[in-house]
C-alpha cells in the first residue's frame, strides 16, 4: 500500500519504518528542517560558537526495549551514543537512592539492595518503602482509576516523598503526585523495577536528540528509496473513495505531494491531529475528536547554563525543589559529549514564563551547588507532554478506515516518554492492513 506518515518525531519515524519493512511503499511528511518532534536538536551559540543542545533534556532507561532494538536496528551504536548508569537519584549532599551498579543482580533485588543502602534515610523511611512496595508487587500493580500517584504512597514519610516518588513521578510522567496516575505509575515502575535486570538503569544521550534514532531513521528510509518530505506542512486530508489525498502548503514540491494514499497516519501532537482529522470532514470520528481535545497539557523547561569551571559529582544530580528553587534536575553535558562547563537544569510540569524560570535556576544553582553561572539559552515547550492524570481517556489509535495515529499521548499503558512514542508508532504501522472503523485503540504493550 501507499502509506503517507504526517510527522517525524519518533513516533513517526517508528510508524515509518515498521510500514517499509512490511512492504508498504512509504511518504514521510514533516513541516520542520529537524526530525526529532519534541525530542530533537536545537542550534545555538556558546562564546560566539555554534552549539548544539536538545529542545528539553530527555532520559532513556533500560525497560525502554522497542526503542533499544530500534535503535539497533537502525544502525545507532547504543553503547557509544548512550551513557548507561545505575538508577541513582542523589542530591548534592550525596543523600538518596542509588542501585547497585551490578547488573548480575536480578530484579527486584536491586531495588531493594538500593532502598536498604540510602544514604541520608532513617530506618523508618526503608521500611516503610519496602512494606509499601511490597504490596504494590502483591496487588500486581493495580489500582483503582481514580487513585493518583499521592494515594497510593500514603505510608510513606515525607522524606521518602521528597527524595524518591517526586522526583520519579514528574521525571516519568511530567505531573506532580498529588494529580498524577497512579495506574500509570505503577506501570512504569514494574517495568523499570520489578520485570528483568537493568530495566532501571539510567541511559543519558551522549549525542543530540535527533542523532540518537530520527536521523538514523530517516537515512534508513532513504536507502531503501521511500519519500522523505522536511519543511513541508500538510494543511489538510481530503478522503477520494477508498483513499486519501493530501493537500499541502503552496509552495511545496509537486513530487509525491499529489498522490492518494491507501493510509494516512497522523503522527503529530494531538492539536494538529485533531485539525486535520476534522479538515477530512470523515464520518465517526466525533468521540476521537472529543477525546484528543480534551487532553491537558505539562509543560517542560530547560535551562541550559555555562561557566567553565563548573562541574557536577556525576552527570545526573537530583535537587531539592520549591516554588522558588523549580529545577528538580541538573546534567552535566561535558560529562555526555558536550563542552565542559555547560549545565542543563530540568523543569518538569513546569510554571512561569521563561526569564522567571531562568533567574530562578541560576539562584538555585549558586545556592544549592555552589555555582555562578551564565545563562545559554532556556527552552519552555508550553505542551511537551499531556497531563497524565487518573482515569484519563486517551484517543485511540483507530480514527476512521485508513487514517490511523501514533503519538505518546494515544491510549496505552504508558505516560508521554519516547519509549510510549515508538511503541505508538510501532503498533500502527502493524495495524495498516486492518485498520476499519470501531478499533479504537491500537495494543502497545
Amino acid at each position: 500500500m501507499k502509506v503517507a506518515v504526517i510527522g517525524a518525531g519518533w513516533a513517526g519515524c517508528a510508524a515509518a519504518v515498521e510500514a517499509t519493512r512490511r512492504g508498504h511503499a512509504v511518504t514521510l511528511f514533516e513541516a520542520s528542517r529537524t526530525p526529532g518532534g519534541r525530542a530533537r536538536r536545537v542550534e545555538a551559540m556558546l562564546g560566539g560558537q555554534p552549539l548544539v543542545l536538545d529542545n528539553g533534556q530527555h532520559i532513556l532507561i533500560g525497560a525502554y526495549t522497542e526503542t533499544l532494538r530500534l535503535m539497533t536496528d537502525l544502525g545507532v551504536d547504543t553503547e557509544a551514543a548512550l551513557l548507561r548508569l545505575p538508577l541513582t537519584l542523589q542530591f548534592p549532599d550525596g543523600s538518596g537512592l542509588k542501585l547497585p551498579a551490578s547488573r548480575h543482580l536480578p530484579a527486584p533485588l536491586d531495588a531493594f539492595a538500593g532502598i536498604l543502602s540510602a544514604r541520608g534515610w532513617r530506618w523508618a523511611d526503608k521500611l516503610a518503602l519496602l512494606r509499601v512496595a511490597t504490596g504494590w508487587q502483591f496487588k500486581g500493580f493495580q489500582c483503582a482509576s481514580h487513585a493518583s500517584v499521592a494515594d497510593l504512597c500514603r505510608g510513606l514519610t515525607a522524606h521518602v516523598m521528597t527524595q524518591l516518588i517526586e522526583p520519579l513521578c514528574v521525571s516519568a510522567l511530567n505531573t506532580p503526585a498529588e494529580r498524577a496516575s497512579g495506574q500509570v505509575f505503577l506501570r512504569v515502575l514494574r517495568d523499570a523495577l520489578f520485570a528483568e535486570t537493568g530495566g532501571s538503569n539510567l541511559l543519558l544521550p551522549r549525542v543530540d536528540l535527533s542523532a540518537l534514532l530520527p536521523d538514523a531513521a530517516l537515512a534508513w528510509l532513504a536507502a531503501r528509496d521511500q519519500s522523505v518530505q522536511r519543511g513541508l506542512r500538510v494543511q489538510g486530508l481530503r478522503r477520494t473513495g477508498g483513499q486519501w489525498q493530501l493537500r499541502v502548503q503552496a509552495n511545496a514540491p509537486a513530487a509525491g505531494v499529489q498522490e492518494l494514499f491507501d493510509r494516512v497516519v497522523l503522527a503529530c501532537p494531538p492539536a494538529e491531529a485533531a485539525r486535520l482529522v476534522e479538515s477530512a470532514d470523515s464520518g465517526g470520528v466525533d468521540a476521537w475528536l472529543q477525546q484528543a481535545r480534551a487532553l491537558q497539557y505539562e509543560a517542560l523547561t530547560t535551562v541550559y547554563a555555562h561557566a567553565p569551571e563548573a562541574r557536577l559529582g556525576q552527570p545526573m544530580l537530583a535537587l531539592p525543589a520549591t516554588a522558588g528553587a523549580p529545577a528538580q534536575f541538573a546534567f552535566d553535558r561535558g560529562q555526555l559529549g558536550g563542552p565542559a562547563g555547560l549545565l542543563a537544569f530540568v523543569i518538569s510540569a513546569s510554571q512561569g514564563d521563561g526569564a522567571a524560570l531562568t533567574a530562578q535556576v541560576l539562584t538555585q544553582a549558586a545556592v544549592q551547588l555552589g555555582l555562578q553561572l551564565q545563562a545559554v539559552q532556556t527552552i519552555v515547550e508550553k505542551r511537551a507532554t499531556f497531563a497524565c492524570t487518573p482515569g484519563l481517556q486517551r484517543p485511540g489509535g483507530v480514527v476512521a478506515a485508513g487514517l490511523l495515529a501514533c503519538g505518546d499521548y494515544t491510549a496505552g499503558p504508558y505516560p508521554a516518554t519516547l519509549e510510549g512514542a515508538v511503541r505508538s508508532g510501532l503498533a500502527a504501522a502493524r495495524a495498516l492492513a486492518s485498520s476499519v472503523p470501531g478499533h479504537q485503540s491500537l495494543s502497545k504493550t
